[in-house]
């Protein structure tokens, strides 16, 4: 298995990531995080091309006060259904990582894909944003960075999921993720998006752009059941689109989540 560590290098020595990106990136221990959620080899995926789609879900305790956790887990699982119904499902790959950092499951099949029960997601944490959205980041540009050495093209949708500002983060800020964020949009083949499940307090349009987010890949649900759920629903059906082709991933990135 390869070292994030290298597999940067590598993007920094061929103008994919700069210099901002690999100093967020130079946390210790930030390669062992990263390794938890590579998953299967490139080697082993018998696709010509790849769509990573990678979540991180809020296990924060205001979740659960909120009455929200069977919401969450209920949208995560159907993002992971809308996938496996499509047409382009052999080369989905998904991985989730909850915000505190716990991996549900590193990147595989969609056969492969834990579903969200009580059992493996209580939410009674903090919320390290920051810090957890470095590592998500990073292990996207990881894994897709092991696809094109295999010189198999990968395309990524990741979605951060909180219903809270950074709390508790020690290693990083909103200008690390920026740095990022920024990197990955440019090279075009990245989208990254946002849900912030409404606190009556946060101004999470205000996070997340600080954190280098596009309005048009934000989402401001209120609180209610409901309006979670249809939220993931919504993430759900620009993943599948931009899974499609190149031609639909370009679109959809255009788009946002309001794309046709």
């Amino acid at each position: 298995m390869e070292d994030p560590k290298e597999l940067f290098n590598a993007a920094l020595q061929e103008g994919e990531l700069s210099d901002a990106a690999m100093r967020a990136l130079s946390i210790p221990d930030l390669g062992a995080q990263i390794q938890a959620g590579l998953g299967v080899h490139p080697d082993d995926v018998a696709a010509s091309e790849v769509v990573l789609v990678t979540m991180m879900p809020d296990d924060s305790g205001s979740i659960r006060f909120g009455g929200n956790a069977q919401a969450v887990r209920d949208g995560h699982n159907l993002v992971l259904d809308a996938l496996a119904a499509s047409k382009q499902k052999e080369g989905v790959l998904a991985h989730t990582r909850y915000l505190n950092g716990r991996v549900l499951f590193p990147y595989c099949g969609l056969p492969g894909a834990i579903r969200m029960d009580s059992k493996n997601y209580d939410p009674n944490l903090g919320t390290p944003l920051y810090d957890q959205a470095v590592v998500l980041l990073g292990t996207v540009l990881a894994k897709s960075r092991q696809f094109a050495q295999a010189g198999v093209p990968s395309r990524t949708v990741t979605l951060l999921i909180t219903d809270g500002a950074d709390e508790g983060s020690e290693s990083s800020d909103a200008k690390d993720v920026a740095a990022l964020v920024r990197d990955m949009l440019r090279a075009e083949r990245h989208i990254v998006a946002a849900h912030g499940v409404d606190d009556g307090s946060t101004d999470f349009r205000a996070v997340f752009r600080e954190m280098g987010i596009e309005d048009r890949w934000i989402l401001t649900p209120g609180s209610s059941s409901s309006e979670i759920r249809r939220a993931f629903a919504v993430f759900s059906q620009s993943a599948v689109r931009a899974s499609q082709s190149a031609g639909h991933f370009s679109k959809t990135a255009v788009g946002g989540f309001g794309a046709p």
